[in-house]
């Protein structure tokens, strides 16, 4: 069974998966929304082929720690996407986790487009793997 990270967003999703072990995050894709209904599928048709058993949302947060505005629409949709698979969904502080993804992505690849497409998969890696490595402690 693998964890499954995601980075919400309007737009786009960053989609992660663990290994089977839930030691390592790797990037999966970036998926572009369509409508509500159709992204919740798409979702769940991850969670199936991967045989995901648990679901790590980065939640916006302010530097102060505060939820953003987005968080409640992050919840709402994550709620959702419970009602659906019932797999328990466990939030990340997200702060920083766009800035990292795409510090990155600069090492690797200097054309910004190319880096635009990774980032979401990118910074969902960085929050699936900052939550696999608070469990080991």
């Amino acid at each position: 069974m693998k964890t499954m990270g995601l980075d919400f967003g309007l737009k786009r999703i960053g989609i992660a998966l663990s290994d089977e072990t839930k030691f390592l995050a790797s990037p999966y894709l970036t998926y572009h929304r369509k409508e509500e209904q159709a992204d919740l599928e798409y979702l769940l048709s991850i969670i199936e082929k991967e045989h995901v058993d648990e679901i790590v949302c980065g939640l916006p947060m302010n530097m102060a720690g505060e939820e953003q505005t987005i968080a409640s629409q992050t919840r709402e949709f994550m709620s959702k996407l419970y009602t659906l698979c019932k797999i328990e969904i466990k939030y990340e502080d997200e702060r920083l986790s766009s800035s990292m993804a795409e510090d990155i992505l600069k090492m690797r690849e200097k054309d910004w487009k190319k880096r635009k497409k990774k980032l979401d998969s990118v910074a969902a890696t960085i929050i699936l793997q900052d939550y696999l490595d608070s469990k080991i402690k």
